[in-house]
């Protein structure tokens, strides 16, 4: 392994601790994730289907933009 791995494995973590301080301090503040317009949620009887499409890809425009940012002030 490199320093350069060494570096993104430190900023990962850092990340995810900050994610998680977030989650925990302003859990009640976020409860309109996962309810946003194009999560599909199907109940019938007993039956609940649900997949977050509209969740799913705004965590991944903001994990690519995270990504981004770091791969540009490491270099």
């Amino acid at each position: 392994m490199d320093s350069q791995t060494g570096k993104m494995l430190i900023f990962a973590g850092i990340a995810i601790a900050l994610i998680g301080a977030v989650v925990y301090l302003a859990g009640d503040k976020l409860s309109w994730f996962g309810r946003l317009p194009g999560d599909l949620r199907i109940e019938k009887g007993n039956f609940r289907f649900y997949f977050p499409v509209t969740s799913l890809v705004l965590v991944s425009l903001l994990l690519n933009l995270l990504i981004f940012f770091v791969k540009r002030f490491l270099n």
